[in-house]
């Protein structure tokens, strides 16, 4: 008897310590989560209403970021797309809406030569989550201004904050070292420059990275700031 006993408490023990580490686990994915994401992690959640759903969904888009094909902009594209960037910046003075309308697509055109599929906005929203996170509510809310701006009822200053958002964004897709040239690094091993030829970075309607020439766009950047 005492020996049935002893083996009820030890399986219940067992259950009690496998709940408890399954618990830990739980929390630690949640914890690494919240810390990669930060308000992206909260925006989902909220959205979802279902914290263990929305954390699955998270975890699905790192999952399927692993398995794209990213890869480093050469020296010469990254250039070529800050270029087109300056002329973007360029054109807002005169233009707003449509800087808007280059800056959207010279972020498309960037992400389409890096390797991410570029077809659905929700879709690229995501893929920029998992390695730029900390802009992403940035493209989010300058694509509501520059969707807003084809009707005419948005002001200059709002478009110039959106115009402000996607340079944020364009810096991000085109620095050095950032998370996703990493995972595309080791995927992409030396680079492999024959697999992908190189988008010509001036083709228009796109836009380049947020640092433009002093000389060239003094006035335009006054106006975005």
């Amino acid at each position: 008897m005492d020996s049935i006993v002893l083996v009820v408490i030890v399986v219940a023990l067992v259950l009690v310590l496998a709940a408890a580490g399954l618990l830990m686990a739980r929390r630690r994915r949640s914890d690494k989560l919240r810390r990669h994401f930060g308000s992206e992690y909260e925006r989902t959640v909220a959205e979802s209403g279902d914290r263990k759903a929305a954390e699955a969904a998270l975890a699905d888009r790192e999952r399927r970021h692993r398995d794209l094909d990213i890869r480093t902009l050469r020296p010469e594209e990254r250039d070529g797309y800050r270029r087109e960037w300056e002329s973007v910046q360029a054109g807002f003075v005169d233009d707003p809406a449509g800087a808007l309308r280059e800056a959207d697509a010279l972020v498309v055109e960037i992400m389409r030569t890096r390797g991410y599929p570029v077809d659905d906005f929700d879709r690229r929203a995501e893929d920029i989550s998992v390695a730029h996170p900390e802009v992403v509510h940035h493209y989010r809310e300058a694509r509501a201004v520059h969707d807003a701006s084809g009707d005419g009822g948005v002001d200059t200053e709002r478009q110039r904050h959106a115009l402000t958002s996607y340079r944020s964004l364009v810096d991000a897709l085109l620095g050095h070292g950032d998370s996703d040239e990493r995972d595309g690094d080791k995927r992409d091993g030396d680079e492999r420059d024959g697999d992908r030829p190189g988008h010509h970075a001036a083709t228009s309607g796109a836009a380049t990275d947020g640092h433009p020439t002093r000389s060239r766009t003094t006035r335009s950047e006054e106006q975005a700031r």
